[in-house]
């Protein structure tokens, strides 16, 4: 075994350790009573993945007791087990377990599976291994044409080639879809949306350019595709993937060139992949005469071959850790490496759905909506400060009022008496003389006069001096309060920008959208049109990247049928043959601007002046008054359109208005020059 496949070994190795332990761990939940489907459906998930990736990497008997255990999973998500059930599935799963253990053993030690073994366990459990009947000839020597067939072998990842079934649609030929949870199209469905984008990325790249590192990344996204939705039972995806993989192939091994129609055909084909992967077909009756005809133009290019071998283990594992070998010897080694690569990047990133992510959008939000409360209560304490601090000045105030006239004006009254020196003088005497009565004019508790007057002006002194001390304290709560919620307020704009940028995409993701929708106009026109994207680094939110796709994609048609003229009219006044559409996207402040720019002839006046005649808009008089800037506000009229003849790409009257509806929407705005 090579360095290279070792270390995609390694790494199969590590996973399916990882998933044979939970599956250990948590088997047991098949005995209660209920078991929770969250744990049901991971042990599903864990199974159906060990049956995957190890057919991936060239272990089918591995794959074929994998995924019986993951179809009794399944059987037990859909239906409760009955009693009889538990004993003979429990220990299936458990021995099942053993052998997928001990035969990951036997791979790390030997790189092979342990046949012996495999083989003695499907003869103990030959319930859950059925004979297979013998395969068809599928050849078309007969006189009677053959039952349909389709065969995946167990574990591998490949579709025979399709043949016409009985009533010689290429359509009744392909297999049926097994029963996917639909937690598995929730995962399945992005991933293979991307390799899609990949392979349309590529096809408009290689049209004109053979580029044999293009034809070697095209061919591995295709079959990627096609062994993902065979992994995931997806069966009929995988058999027109197949089909396409073929033709590919054939461009790999220089049988064929990229030459337009061949990209067409590609092209169609990842149109009728999503179409069937998204389930966007309006009846089965459209599925069928658009994949016949998809099928049919692809055998015109790559026949039907009647039988073909079976692939062995070795000869998978060299078609997945080697898929470009035969297209470019250079880049032979570079896909071995994928596996390692691809560990990495999953370390540095996760999958999140927009639900989730509008979700956290939204918890964000209500932290806000609670900081501006807490703003809001602090402002209603500090209002009550504020109370608190007018009570205490008039509480202080009564205070010294009160001592000042009571307490301080009684004791200089009582001295300022006419009898009270001779009175003093008497209390003297006594005192001299050894009389007890001097001392009861004294409190007890101290020598001086302390009634009951003097008590209840002491005591709101006091009062007074604990509400200062409380409004002191008060005052300095607020204070670190009010640094809580500055530091709390830093986090949540944190969190807000975070999470925003989490959903930004760079516009760059329409450039093949936009690509093919200039191609197939210039195509649909007969002109030769490219695009010039600036600014793909640019990044939008992805719900504003998706709801401006339409309007993007209509304004670089419209580019294409009214600016761009006709390749002889551009070389009549010395143009270039071929023509030019330019899209810019650039940041300026807050706003986000896009244009769409064409070296075309531009914006005839005179023939807006007539169409806004001739659709009663304006009358004669009017026209000749109306400005070029009323003129291009024309064209924004419901309806309205200055091409002479209506096709496909124009004269329908359905096109800037609904652009600018769009736009209006997302609180934009559109406006159109003419730059000469």
């Amino acid at each position: 075994m090579s360095t290279p496949d070792r270390e995609a070994v390694e790494l199969f190795l590590q996973e399916a350790s990882e998933h044979l332990q939970y599956l250990r761990e948590y088997v047991g939940v098949l005995q209660e009573v209920s078991p929770r489907r969250e744990d049901m459906e991971r042990l599903y998930i864990a199974a159906h993945t060990l049956k995957g990736t190890s057919a991936s990497y060239g272990f089918p008997r591995f794959s074929e007791i994998a995924g019986k255990l993951a179809h009794v999973f399944q059987y037990a998500l859909n239906a409760p087990l009955g009693e009889d059930l538990h004993g003979p599935l429990t220990e299936f799963l458990s021995d099942g377990i053993s052998l997928l253990e001990t035969s990951l053993l036997e791979i790390s030690d030997s790189g092979k599976e342990s046949r012996e073994d495999i083989a003695a366990f499907k003869e103990r459990y030959r319930f859950a291994f059925p004979p297979e009947p013998p395969p068809l000839n599928l050849s078309m020597t007969d006189s009677v044409a053959p039952e349909p067939v389709t065969k995946i072998e167990a574990g591998t990842l490949d579709v025979a080639p399709l043949q016409t079934g009985l009533t010689g649609s290429y359509f009744d030929a392909l297999p049926s879809d097994d029963d996917v949870p639909g937690e598995i199209l929730e995962f399945f469905q992005p991933e293979a949306e991307e390799h899609l984008q990949i392979v349309s990325d590529c096809l408009l790249s290689l049209e004109g350019n053979n580029n044999p590192e293009e034809i070697n990344r095209l061919f591995r996204a295709i079959h990627t595709v096609k062994g993902s939705a065979a992994q995931v039972g997806l069966r009929r995806l995988g058999a027109i993937a197949h089909r396409v993989e073929d033709l590919i192939g054939r461009l790999r091994d220089g049988e064929l060139d990229p030459s337009p129609a061949l990209v067409d055909i590609c092209l169609e084909s990842v149109d009728t992949l999503r179409k069937t992967l998204r389930r966007e077909w309006p009846s089965e009756v459209e599925m069928r005469a658009g994949v016949d005809s998809l099928l049919g133009r692809i055998a015109q290019y790559a026949p039907l071959e009647a039988e073909e071998e079976e692939p062995t283990a070795e000869q998978i594992s060299g078609q997945e850790t080697q898929p470009t070998r035969a297209g470019n010897e250079k880049a032979a080694g570079k896909p071995a490496s994928v596996p390692t690569q691809k560990q990495a990047a999953a370390a540095k990133s996760v999958r999140i759905a927009l639900g989730r992510l509008d979700r956290m959008m939204n918890t964000v939000g209500e932290l806000v909506i609670s900081r501006t409360k807490m703003v809001g209560r602090v402002a209603e304490l500090e209002k009550m400060i504020d109370t608190l601090s007018f009570s205490k000045e008039r509480l202080q105030g009564k205070v010294n009022e009160f001592q000042e006239k009571y307490e301080y004006n009684r004791i200089r009254a009582q001295i300022g008496l006419p009898w009270a020196n001779n009175q003093r003088q008497k209390m003297l005497a006594s005192a001299a003389a050894g009389e007890g009565g001097f001392l009861d004019e004294f409190s007890e508790l101290e020598m001086d006069r302390y009634d009951d007057f003097n008590i209840l002006s002491r005591s709101m002194t006091e009062i007074s001096a604990d509400v200062n001390e409380v409004l002191s304290q008060l005052e300095g709560y607020i204070g670190r309060v009010e640094g809580d919620i500055d530091e709390f307020t830093k986090l949540a704009h944190h969190l807000q920008d975070e999470i925003t940028a989490a959903r930004m995409v760079p516009i760059g993701t329409l450039y093949s959208l936009l690509s093919r929708a200039v191609r197939d106009a210039a195509k649909s026109s007969k002109k030769k049109v490219e695009l010039d994207f600036s600014g793909s680094e640019t990044e939008l939110d992805n719900n504003i990247i998706q709801q401006i796709s339409d309007p993007l994609v209509h304004l670089v048609r419209n580019s294409v049928a009214h600016g761009v003229e006709a390749p002889a009219d551009r070389l009549g006044v010395g143009k270039p043959e071929q023509g030019r559409v330019v899209l810019r996207a650039y940041h300026r402040g807050n706003h986000i601007y896009i244009e769409v720019e064409d070296d075309g002839h531009g914006i005839d006046y005179a023939r807006v002046r007539r169409s806004a005649i001739e659709c009663g808009l304006v009358s004669t008089e009017t026209a000749d008054r109306l400005t070029e800037r009323d003129l291009r506000e024309m064209l924004f009229h419901p309806g309205f359109s200055t091409a002479t003849v209506k096709t496909e790409l124009a004269g329908r009257g359905v096109g800037l208005d609904v652009v600018r509806s769009n736009l209006n929407a997302l609180n934009g705005e559109i406006e159109v020059f003419r730059i000469r």
